[in-house]
């Protein structure tokens, strides 16, 4: 089998398997017990922590969630009304993931926790602006919130948020930055207030997650788990163990091989260049605006759902966008000034450091017999 759905999810590493396992049987102990088990899995925990914030800016704190989306739905739920009724703006994309655009456009019409709702600016990516300059350029006193991913998980798009980061609070420090960094966690830098991550798109083990909390930030933060009081008391609930040390696990071992993942999306540009009706470079952005491992383009005339059937009979597992948003057309694709019909037959690969340039070529031959097979 070829697998290129790494933006989905990868393969858990040996490493994060083993910690797993490490945790599940000779730590099984609530880490809240006081007693000894509690106390060492309490120590597995903070080891895991400490190596994950090591990955992420100084000065903050990291909330063990169930992934991604729940991060994302602590930041953004979780957020407090500003104290100014003025600041009812937020700034975001068109190009957000499902968990980041469903409850900003929720808040949009009930408003942030104990206050009335709020307007949203939504930018598109444009060929001629920067999407973070234009961020700061609509960034006025009255912004409570930008939220942003830092890489997109359909086209490897990349916002620089460091950069982001620094003009916000030299302009407005009291507005919150939240950055998706699910795809973009230790793939490219990230800077924010709040930082969501995954451990599952960095070879680790699917149900564990984490938001960064910088110092300070709390105190802007409700919880949407209460109980216990653990974590803080802004994830009540007892911690898992095991996922987490796999989780630590897992960024420990973890490098991205920006060389070997160019090398094999541009081995693939080759390949395709001369396919008729491939638009290799429509969907996905080359050079320093988006990041290799993902490549996304078109083939005229046949839909993308025939040929990612058509791929999985010959075992090679592609998609045609984001996995959480199964059976829906791309509007990421279309706000990215991609036409309906080229959305419509979009393909997604996505590599990790596993995957070879043989199954590259592999992939180009079935593709071009599939062309062959359905173009209309």
């Amino acid at each position: 089998m070829i697998y290129f759905d790494n933006a989905a999810s990868t393969r858990p590493c040996r490493a994060a398997v083993e910690a797993l396992n490490r945790a599940l049987t000779d730590n099984y102990s609530n880490p809240s017990s006081l007693h000894k088990g509690g106390i060492e899995a309490e120590k597995i925990i903070n080891a895991a922590k400490k190596t994950i914030l090591s990955k992420l800016p100084a000065g903050g704190d990291l909330v063990f969630t169930s992934g991604g989306t729940e991060s994302n739905n602590l930041a953004l739920f979780g957020l407090k009304a500003p104290k100014n009724e003025k600041q009812r703006k937020i700034i975001t994309t068109a190009i957000e993931h499902p968990s980041v655009a469903e409850p900003i456009a929720e808040i949009e019409r009930f408003g942030f926790t104990g206050s009335s709702s709020v307007s949203v600016l939504r930018l598109s990516p444009t060929k001629n602006q920067s999407l973070e300059d234009r961020i700061i350029e609509a960034l006025d006193q009255d912004v409570h919130l930008i939220s942003v991913m830092a890489v997109n998980n359909e086209t490897g798009f990349i916002i620089d948020t460091v950069k982001l980061y620094e003009a916000v609070k030299s302009r407005v420090p009291n507005c919150i930055v939240h950055i998706d960094a699910a795809q973009g966690f230790m793939k490219v830098p990230v800077n924010g207030d709040l930082i969501s991550i995954s451990a599952h798109k960095i070879h680790g083990i699917k149900g564990i997650g984490g938001l960064f909390v910088r110092d300070g930030i709390q105190k802007r933060l409700n919880p949407r788990i209460r109980g216990g009081g653990q974590q803080g008391g802004l994830r009540s609930g007892t911690e898992p163990t095991a996922l987490i040390a796999s989780f630590g696990a897992a960024v420990e071992n973890f490098t991205y091989n920006h060389p070997h993942f160019t090398e094999l999306s541009e081995h693939l540009a080759k390949l395709l260049e001369n396919f008729d009706g491939v638009n290799y470079r429509l969907n996905s952005r080359a050079g320093s605006e988006s990041l290799p491992h993902i490549v996304n383009f078109s083939v005229n005339g046949v839909k993308s759902e025939i040929l990612l059937h058509y791929f999985a009979e010959n075992d090679i597992l592609i998609s045609s966008g984001s996995a959480c948003a199964r059976n829906k057309k791309s509007r990421t694709l279309l706000d990215f000034g991609v036409t309906e019909k080229d959305a419509d037959s979009a393909l997604r690969l996505s590599f990790s450091a596993e995957n070879t340039i043989d199954e590259i070529e592999i992939f180009a031959e079935i593709l071009k017999a599939g062309i062959n097979r359905f173009k209309r």
